[in-house]
């Protein structure tokens, strides 16, 4: 997607799909959560992405979704689409901060 020249055609994806990921993180002896990456939700008529990242316990819970809801992307769509997989790699790249606990917890 990512030409010099300007895309003469839509793109086409071979059928709409949903991939989802689900992990369960446990968090090292000795520390707890400082920070989670923000939530994600983002929604085009082509496709959508939503994670979440939560703390319970010692366990980071870590959920996300693509999905693409249309065959083909319209060249008028083509920025939307590109800032759509931009976000995706974006959030991809967000980490949890871990700090080491305080006694007595």
């Amino acid at each position: 997607m990512e030409t010099k020249e300007p895309r003469k055609f839509p793109l086409e994806f071979e059928g709409p799909s949903r991939d989802t990921d689900s992990f369960e993180i446990a968090l090292p002896a000795g520390y707890e959560v400082e920070e989670l990456p923000p939530p994600m939700d983002v929604d085009y008529s082509f496709g959508s992405y939503h994670s979440k990242t939560e703390a319970s316990g010692q366990m980071l819970h870590y959920t996300r979704s693509v999905e693409i809801k249309e065959l083909s992307v319209p060249v008028s769509k083509m920025d939307e689409l590109k800032k759509f997989y931009r976000m995706i790699a974006s959030d991809e790249r967000n980490s949890a901060v871990l700090k080491p606990a305080q006694a007595g917890k």
